[in-house]
């Protein structure tokens, strides 16, 4: 019991989410990696004309624009006892995990952009991956650091 007590005050909750979010960063540049060694072996196209090269550069901006708005905002987490109201700000109104959208959109338009289907294949799998193993572990200790407030702002943002 007391070995659990002075984890905690070793690894408070913060730094133990940023330790999940970092291990579901890993995750998804290991995979785009995986996507990108089997495109250069295999060359599998996703279409046959450049039809989808713009939405993938759309795409990629747009991605890149979502993380840069992410970290400017997420600077405003930094306090310990956080009110709904801080929850709703910047892209976190609209999502609760936006660095992983971001990241999701910028290597998908990558992948368009490139015509790479593995790529945009384990594009999608770590995007299943982050939602359904990391973002279940991340919300859970959100829970139990901020409570009511944080419970609230998932009835309300769902994605």
């Amino acid at each position: 019991m007391e070995a659990q007590s002075l984890e905690a005050n070793i690894n408070p909750p913060k730094h133990k989410v940023r330790r999940i979010l970092v291990h579901s960063h890993y995750v998804f540049f290991l995979l785009f990696l995986i996507g990108v060694t089997l495109d250069l072996i295999f060359q599998v196209s996703i279409f046959s004309s450049s039809i989808l090269i713009p939405a993938g550069f759309t795409l990629l901006v747009f991605g890149t624009f979502v993380i840069i708005w992410t970290e400017r905002t997420s600077h405003n987490f930094k306090q310990d006892s956080i009110d709904k109201h801080a929850f709703y700000s910047g892209p976190y109104r609209y999502t609760r995990n936006p660095t992983h959208l971001g990241l999701f959109l910028l290597v998908m338009g990558f992948g368009f952009i490139a015509n790479a289907f593995f790529v945009v294949l384990t594009t999608l799998i770590s995007f299943f991956i982050e939602k359904f193993i990391f973002q279940a572990k991340t919300e859970k200790m959100l829970e139990e650091k901020y409570g009511a407030s944080y419970l609230e702002y998932k009835k309300v943002v769902k994605f």
